[in-house]
């Protein structure tokens, strides 16, 4: 076998890049369920949720928040990433790696995210409600963040006046999220279900058993790279172990499912048009000039594929990931430390793919 590209030499990533855990390439069935994320929905007694929230009680809140994650004791070691001094692009790089919202992102008020060094763990301040908390861990790990996410969730509890009911449990600012106010998602690549044309067959299984069916950002995204999140859509009635299993139920069905359409693909006439496919799109990334960022998310998304399932074998997973997060405008522009006209990101994204993969010019 070759050596791996986008491993070190010219090649590889850019020295200091970090991927994040939810694109470390490891954990169970990580080859299609690429990271689990849990995310709990909480908002202080004594402050008006967020559509009612005034300026001078967002920043009353905001300094109440962050005053009591930096008290010691805490499980997580956090860092306080304050929104309102950062640029547009900063704030599109957070985005990018999922620690924050695009919603948060265009919010005006004090806001902020609190990061672990690893970025396992975020919580957002002043989103919709006015504690998001994010916890990630790679593969299909569904239990591992929700007892990750108790652990933050109950440190919280013990420093903050989190707004609860007897009767429905912790109050919300959207309804849906009333209850356990825990989503539980898991990003996975489904590029068998997207080529055999079955995705739209499977997003209406997902409805059917409540589940939501989103693209590479969450709600109101739309799936580019056959990235899609699958997530619980029910929060009411249900309690965190039901919520846990149901998601882990329903995601390992998509995995088989996935696994299955793959092997079809791969079968008599099918597998020369995929074996096209692949290296159609390695073709793309070794010469191209311009690539978009939906481009660029195809083509990798083909290479994952085809290293995935032992078509090529001059990259890994993780180089690829890594190369992902890479092709994202706000990522390139800090990389090349210049703001770009889109025509301009299109050049250089071409460029630098294939600088991060070691591919020939």
């Amino acid at each position: 076998m070759s050596k791996k590209r986008g491993g070190g030499g010219s090649g590889g990533p850019p020295s200091g890049f970090r991927a994040g855990a939810w694109l470390s390439g490891t954990g169970p069935e990580h080859d299609i369920a690429i990271c689990t994320r849990a995310r709990l929905a909480r908002n202080l007694q004594g402050f008006p949720f967020a559509p009612r929230l005034q300026d001078g009680e967002s920043r009353e809140l905001y300094e109440l928040v962050t005053q009591r994650l930096r008290q010691p004791g805490f499980p997580e070691a956090l860092g306080i990433v304050d929104l309102e001094p950062i640029d547009e692009l900063e704030r599109s790089v957070l985005v990018e790696r999922h620690l924050i919202s695009r919603e948060l992102a265009a919010s005006r008020r004090p806001s902020g995210v609190a990061v672990d060094q690893g970025e396992n763990v975020a919580i957002m301040i002043n989103e919709e409600d006015h504690l998001r908390v994010q916890v990630f861990a790679p593969g299909l790990q569904t239990e591992a963040v929700w007892r990750r996410a108790e652990q933050v969730d109950d440190a919280l509890l013990q420093r903050l006046p989190i707004a609860w009911s007897e009767e429905f449990g912790f109050l919300t600012a959207c309804p849906t999220n009333t209850g356990t106010g825990l989503r539980l998602s898991v990003m996975m690549h489904l590029p068998g279900l997207v080529w055999s044309e079955e995705i739209d067959k499977a997003t209406n299984v997902a409805q059917k058993i409540h589940l939501a069916v989103r693209g590479l950002y969450g709600e109101g995204s739309r799936a580019l790279g056959d990235f899609y999140q699958v997530s619980n859509q029910i929060t009411l009635g249900r309690d965190e172990a039901q919520i846990q299993a149901d998601v882990f139920l329903a995601v390992s069905r998509f995995v088989q499912w996935e696994r299955e359409v793959r092997g079809a693909l791969l079968r008599d006439a099918a597998r020369v048009r995929t074996l096209d496919r692949v290296h159609r799109a390695l073709g793309t990334i070794e010469r191209a000039q311009i690539l978009t960022s939906e481009e660029a998310l195809g083509c990798l998304s083909a290479l994952r594929f085809g290293v995935e399932e032992d078509l090529i074998d001059d990259f890994d997973t993780a180089a690829l990931n890594r190369a992902l997060l890479l092709s994202q405008p706000g990522h390139l522009q800090r990389h090349t430390r210049e703001r770009l006209k889109p025509d301009e990101r299109d050049q250089r994204r071409a460029q630098l793919l294939r600088e991060t993969l070691g591919c020939a010019p």
